[in-house]
């Protein structure tokens, strides 16, 4: 049902600008017809806005993939650098989050270690709503910072690494299998303020999966319990996630292809001193408006590596 829904929406969209685009068409021929101008004019600036309607509705029919209307869990970690590298992956941490809330999505802080003077070492936010995952799917990756360190007392300029890794929420049409003697699961102390139960109780949960490595961890609860379900939540996206990965490598490989998509590779750069710009390396999309970019204004990159990808699938 919820698949037959989404199906209907989009036909009734695209029905929608066909009827629209009739119409106006037909006032454009009448205010000609009679002459008059105001009707012509007010019809041309509705077919225009039509247009740009129609061009974001063909964006998102590319949202296509088999996960790509799921919500989706967000991981940032801080690379080597000590208070620099936390601060950026804070920054990296509150622009997604920015993103998230401009297009109505709902976002909820799963996990958060704190750096040791600012910023924070990593952090996991769960984003809930369509399509989450089909547009931050192509953030997987290493974000890289040029700036005048606001934490070097000679003000020098520094470059710093963070990393970006994406998963999307699995839902109940996605059967992944995980043995308990798979799991290694730690209790600890939740961190931060959270009221005397969070922290003078074990509340908050770190599953190890020990076939892939993949670790996970959740404190947003005091409840132990729903700590333990949300993380067994994001393990199930991560090795689903890990294998939407490898079927993408083993398609480039056989189209004889380097992907760079994917953690690990150096995605986008941040260069706010000596100059402003904000470039994607794997779509050559650029912009000086650098304060928009880390305010949440990432619709440019988005669109232009969901294109991407489409293209190499192709």
């Amino acid at each position: 049902m919820r698949e037959r829904t989404q199906l209907q929406t989009r036909i009734d969209a695209v029905k929608k600008i066909m009827n629209e685009l009739a119409d106006h068409i037909g006032l454009i021929e009448m205010g000609e017809a009679e002459g008059d101008a105001s009707i012509v004019v007010e019809s041309e600036k509705a077919l225009a806005s039509l247009k740009e309607e129609a061009a974001k509705k063909e964006l998102e029919s590319l949202l296509s993939g088999e996960a790509d209307a799921n919500g989706a869990y967000l991981e940032v970690n801080a690379g080597a650098g000590g208070t620099e590298a936390q601060d950026w992956a804070g920054m990296l941490l509150r622009m997604y989050t920015r993103w998230a809330e401009q297009h109505g999505y709902k976002v909820n802080l799963l996990d958060q270690s704190d750096g040791e003077e600012a910023g924070i070492k990593s952090a996991t936010i769960e984003i809930t709503g369509q399509n989450a995952y089909g547009w931050l799917k192509g953030e997987n990756g290493v974000h890289r910072l040029v700036r005048i360190s606001p934490f070097d007392s000679n003000a020098r300029r520094h470059t710093s690494f963070s990393s970006i890794s994406v998963a999307p929420i699995v839902d109940d049409t996605i059967n992944i299998e995980i043995l308990d003697k798979d799991l290694k699961v730690d209790t600890y102390r939740a961190s931060g303020a959270g009221g005397q139960h969070v922290n003078r109780t074990d509340s908050a949960i770190r599953i190890t999966h020990l076939p892939t490595g993949i670790i996970v961890a959740c404190q947003a609860d005091r409840s132990q319990h729903k700590n333990r379900a949300s993380a067994m939540s994001m393990l199930k996206a991560r090795i689903y996630e890990q294998e939407l990965q490898k079927r993408e490598d083993a398609k480039a490989a056989a189209h004889g292809e380097k992907t760079d998509i994917g953690f690990g590779h150096q995605i986008r750069s941040y260069v706010l001193a000596p100059y402003q710009l904000v470039k994607d390396l794997r779509t050559e999309v650029e912009t000086n408006q650098s304060d928009n970019v880390l305010n949440g204004d990432l619709d440019m990159f988005l669109e232009a590596s969901l294109a991407a990808r489409i293209t190499k699938e192709s």
